[in-house]
């Protein structure tokens, strides 16, 4: 598609949703560990603080906040829903719907939005046996307008350090030109990665499953670099002897193939 402006027939009808999930990864050796492991996570990630993330996000892709409903739950997670609007247009920065580039972190963008919404959900969770703990947060943004909620996606990558992400962009719907011509997608886009800096995508290994012909988007992300100090909770690999450090070590890796590749290994 081209980058000329195309004169639509009443509102943008089409619907662009983000996914973006990320994990956290850790091992602990004790119960005790375990648990202090999922309440640090839990507070640091509680709805306040999401909260927080999501007014930000709302900001970058110019909604209006009509309603905030958000719950930390018991014994651990937490929800935060926004339901948005269609805000005055104070700027329209040039390419902002259009250009295949990083979002803002932050920067002030007001565009037009109707009937969107913004989600997170998070899920800590553990391996009742292996000492593996995992944080997983999900977060939806979903907009009709001019904008693809995909400008909010550098921000969200630096707003959680994740060891593995995956994210999904998707475009539903159609709206239409002056002349009644349907139009399925309004911007230009060929990889996910597109709207990742570049010391991102250095940092991690990339996977990308594209059905270009029905505008679905899927961008998988591991970190490369792995130093187990990264992974332990409450002490650090010097506090363990070489064969622990190695057992554990590969014994993490595999624990992120599998979130990675989406299966179980054996062994």
């Amino acid at each position: 598609m081209s980058d000329q402006h195309i004169t639509l027939h009443g509102f943008n009808n089409l619907t662009k949703t983000l996914s973006f999930n990320m994990y956290d990864i850790c091992f602990t050796k004790t119960v005790e560990e375990r648990d202090a492991y999922i309440a640090y996570i839990d507070e640091q990630y509680n709805s306040d603080r999401l909260t927080q993330i999501l007014n930000t996000v709302a900001d970058i892709i110019g909604a209006h906040v009509l309603n905030v409903a958000k719950q930390d739950y018991v014994p651990q997670g937490a929800s935060v829903t926004f339901l948005v609007s269609e805000g005055p247009v104070v700027e329209v920065p040039t390419g902002a719907a259009s250009g295949e580039t990083p979002g803002p972190l932050p920067d002030n963008v007001v565009l037009q939005l109707d009937k969107s919404h913004i989600t997170v959900h998070t899920y800590p969770e553990y391996h009742p046996t292996e000492g593996f703990s995992t944080f997983r947060a999900d977060i939806d943004v979903s907009t009709c307008g001019e904008i693809s909620p995909l400008k909010a996606l550098n921000y969200l990558i630096h707003s959680f350090e994740a060891d593995i992400m995956t994210i999904d962009y998707r475009v539903r719907g159609f709206t239409r030109d002056v002349s009644g011509r349907k139009l399925f997608i309004d911007h230009d886009i060929n990889s996910i990665q597109n709207y990742i800096p570049e010391e991102i995508i250095e940092a991690y290994d990339m996977i990308d499953v594209n059905v270009y012909q029905e505008h679905i988007f899927h961008t998988k992300c591991k970190l490369r670099r792995f130093d187990l100090n990264n992974y332990l909770f409450g002490y650090t690999k010097d506090k363990l002897d070489p064969a622990e450090q190695e057992d554990i070590a590969k014994r993490l890796q595999k624990e992120m193939d599998e979130i990675f590749y989406g299966k179980n290994r054996p062994g």
